[in-house]
């Protein structure tokens, strides 16, 4: 392995990334303070460059994506380590669905800049879920969000809605960075950037670029930020992170009778309560629906014992 050292991150610009990108409303304003942190960054130079250089999409790391490098190697390092950690749960869901449709795998760093890859983590302005999907968006691709079951927050079904928005996007605007600007901001205010920018029509990831200062504010760091994020977890080692993810969880499902509180499934099971809230945090109220059954998630080789419980004594 060779030996790290210090170079200018602009070394780096125009490799390019097998990468895709796209978005829900965030949770917070995004900002580019870059306040405090190195202009040389330390980066194994060796073996990085040449892994990254096999790509689908280039991406340029100009001084906006520069600037969020430097943010997450420097301020918020320790949070993006948790976000790294946490894309163990998830990441690997997220990519062989992104295979089995023919999207790109990095696709999933858009969860870890909306939410961390938190299913519970909800913004100010009511978006939710790893995919931070506002209600009347989730409801229009098929997820359901009651008083009792809240699809946003389960990271499985929340995934499938959002490639589909996000391919969606794809086909309408033909580029991945103004598909995932249309995600942040709605597809009619990137369509509005390009009429006011003179740009025509879209199918060119630079013109993101072109049209970047005509974008609402957020908007124009989202993707910056996507991409930085990628930068560095496709590869975080080179970048001197060094920590461990979380296993995914292994699940099996069985159809629950309504109105059945996850702490018994815990107690047939001999389990945590709180690993019955982290497989099924959709169940809002931590209990089925009281108007129909419901699939609830339990660790896997155990469903036989729950359906055997449940058939003993239904409402104990």
């Amino acid at each position: 392995m060779s030996t790290p050292r210090t170079i200018p991150i602009r070394r780096l610009v125009l490799v390019a990334l097998p990468l895709t990108i796209g978005s829900v409303v965030t949770a917070a304003a995004l900002t580019e303070s870059n306040r405090g942190v190195q202009d040389e960054l330390p980066f194994p130079v060796a073996d990085a460059t040449e892994a990254l250089m096999d790509t689908r999409l280039p991406m340029e790391v100009n001084d906006r994506v520069e600037r969020w490098v430097r943010r997450f190697l420097g301020r918020d390092r320790v949070t993006f380590e948790e976000y790294l950690v946490r894309e163990g749960l998830y990441g690997g869901m997220i990519r062989d669905r992104l295979r089995q449709r023919g999207m790109p795998e990095q696709l999933l760093y858009l969860a870890m800049i909306e939410s961390g890859f938190s299913p519970t983590a909800t913004s100010p302005m009511a978006a939710s879920g790893v995919w931070q999907f506002m209600g009347p968006t989730a409801r229009a691709y098929g997820l359901t969000v009651d008083s009792w079951v809240d699809e946003r927050r389960d990271p499985v079904r929340a995934t499938d809605a959002a490639l589909d928005y996000l391919q969606e996007l794809h086909g309408e605007f033909g580029s991945w960075y103004l598909a995932a600007a249309a995600y942040n901001a709605g597809a009619g205010r990137v369509k509005q950037a390009l009429r006011r920018s003179g740009v025509d029509g879209g199918g060119d990831e630079q013109i993101y670029w072109q049209i970047i200062e005509h974008l609402p504010r957020e908007t124009r760091s989202y993707v910056p930020k996507l991409l930085a994020a990628a930068l560095l977890a496709e590869e975080p080692e080179h970048f001197g992170f060094e920590v461990e993810r979380s296993l995914p969880y292994l699940f099996d499902q069985v159809l629950v009778p309504p109105s059945t509180p996850l702490r018994r499934v815990a107690e047939i099971l001999e389990v945590s309560p709180s690993l019955m809230t982290e497989l099924n945090p959709h169940l809002i109220r931590g209990q089925t629906p009281p108007d129909r059954s419901f699939m609830v998630r339990v660790p896997m080789g155990t469903s036989q014992a729950v359906v055997a419980a449940l058939a003993r004594n239904p409402r104990r």
